[in-house]
């Protein structure tokens, strides 16, 4: 005989008026999640933005431009400085005779631009003992070239210091008797007339193939779900897929500007070869090569100028030097601070003390700080010198998922000229001022690589392939010209 059980369903009686764990389902404990449930939950629809902006580009459009070209390196010329100087001079003729050898460095490159009658100012930077003279005899060449040349106001040159290898030496002028030839190239008779050749200083940078995608299969798309989407694009709705696409693009975006400003040159230096560098790059190999590019840092740290422990209690003692290595530069007057929070206080910091002696220690006036009114302690810009400042916080180096939220994170804001260069553009066919900074990327008249986004699949809009699915894909060509790098400034810790 049958039997089923429990006869006529089961029943727990409650002996209270109460809410046990039995009258009601949890819908938020990873199980089987139920909204038919006794007590419904009180549901917030939208997300918490708890981070805020999340995005971080925008850097590179505040300071410089975008510009198509058509090969796989961009190259440019940097012009070498006017007037003839010298550093690391060898003092090589002995001492206590008033004819002395200068031996002009080591360096075959390094050609010999001095000449007879010139006169000459020579330096030690260590002693800063100075003497004036007139070039004798100049000989030029490979490794041999030298300078053979009379003090003006000394019986020799031994105030230098005997056999010192750090002199510098620089021409300001020259001297001739009445009815004379001409320079000549040499003390040696030789006749030919005096010429400088001027010469350029070339740099490069190759592009790199940025990208990055997003899939969701189309059971999903169709899938709607309780939490409404909200992203920093406007993006709305409560399709979950959205958001999913619309972060990853964004994302792309930042990497478009982080590539820029972190890329780093392939070189196969670091004591790992080149080929072995390609080798952990997907795809690359064979006579296939990925390059790299150079970014921001990397083109500061090489020949631009770096300010380690800037520090706001000594003052502007410490900021000065900026400014003086600015004066051996460029000397653009005009310059954009981006810095990471620390730095950025310090500036307020090192700008407040100067008005310290003011009424309560406080700027009036001038800041439009009054006693009846919020204090206003920071600062956006300011002059120092001949230059104007404008200060800025950088997100880059404040968020928490790059080089922010660490105790010491190496690179804490960097020195940007606001000038520009005037080159013949290809595109255009003339003349135009572009930034000392500018973004290059691959265009021609059929290919924009600019950014491009395409999809694929057969889900979404999109039917090119048997794929249950909507792929969605980014892509960029781009490489970053950072020119005048010696009128920038990198600060690290």
């Amino acid at each position: 005989m049958g039997q089923i059980t429990p006869v006529f369903g089961s029943i727990i009686p409650s002996q209270q008026q109460l809410a046990l764990q039995g009258n009601y389902l949890a819908f938020n404990t990873g199980g089987a999640n139920d909204f038919i449930q006794q007590y419904l939950p009180e549901v917030y629809e939208q997300e918490v933005e708890r981070y805020g902006n999340r995005t971080l580009n925008g850097f590179l459009r505040m300071v410089g431009a975008e510009m198509p070209m058509t090969s796989d390196q961009v190259i440019w010329s940097e012009q070498n400085r006017l007037h003839v100087s010298y550093e690391n001079v060898a003092q090589t003729g002995g001492a206590g005779v008033a004819q002395l050898e200068f031996a002009l460095g080591g360096i075959p490159a390094v050609s010999n631009a001095i000449f007879p009658n010139d006169t000459i100012v020579v330096m030690n930077p260590s002693t800063g003992v100075t003497l004036k003279g007139v070039v004798r005899t100049s000989l030029p060449g490979g490794i041999g070239q030298r300078v053979i040349a009379y003090p003006f106001t000394a019986a020799n040159w031994d105030a230098l210091g005997v056999g010192a290898t750090n002199l510098k030496m620089f021409v300001y002028g020259s001297i001739f008797a009445k009815g004379t030839v001409g320079p000549v190239d040499n003390g040696l008779g030789a006749g030919s007339y005096k010429s400088i050749q001027p010469s350029f200083t070339q740099y490069s940078n190759n592009p790199i193939i940025i990208k990055d995608s997003f899939q969701i299969n189309g059971s999903d798309m169709a899938q709607i779900g309780w939490v409404e989407v909200a992203t920093e694009d406007g993006t709305s709705g409560y399709l979950w897929y959205l958001k999913s696409e619309s972060e990853t693009r964004l994302r792309f975006d930042d990497y478009l500007e982080m590539a820029m400003v972190e890329g780093e040159l392939a070189t196969g230096a670091g004591g790992q070869s080149f080929a072995a560098q390609q080798a952990n790059i997907q795809g690359f190999g064979g006579g296939i090569n990925a390059y790299g590019t150079e970014g921001l840092f990397a083109a500061i740290q090489s020949r631009g100028n770096i300010m380690s422990g800037f520090s706001a209690g000594t003052g502007l003692s410490d900021f000065d030097q900026v400014l003086k290595n600015l004066d051996t530069q460029g000397a653009i007057e005009e310059n954009m601070l981006f810095l990471n929070r620390g730095l950025d206080l310090d500036f307020d910091d090192m700008l407040g003390q100067i008005s310290g002696g003011a009424v309560g220690g406080t700027a009036y006036g001038l800041f439009e700080n009054s006693e009846d009114m919020a204090l206003n302690l920071g600062f956006s810009g300011f002059r120092r010198g001949s230059y104007d400042f404008y200060k800025t916080s950088w997100k880059y180096l404040n968020d928490a998922s790059t080089r922010g939220g660490v105790a010491v994170s190496g690179i804490e804001g960097v020195l940007i000229p606001a000038g520009t260069s005037t080159v013949y553009d290809q595109q255009l066919g003339t003349n135009i001022r572009r930034p000392f900074l500018h973004v290059r990327y691959r265009a021609s008249q059929t290919e924009d690589r600019r950014y491009k986004n395409w999809i694929t699949g057969s889900a979404g809009g999109a039917y090119t392939t048997n794929l249950d699915a909507m792929q969605v894909n980014w892509l960029s060509e781009r490489c970053l010209v950072t020119q005048a790098a010696n009128n920038f400034v990198l600060f690290q810790n």
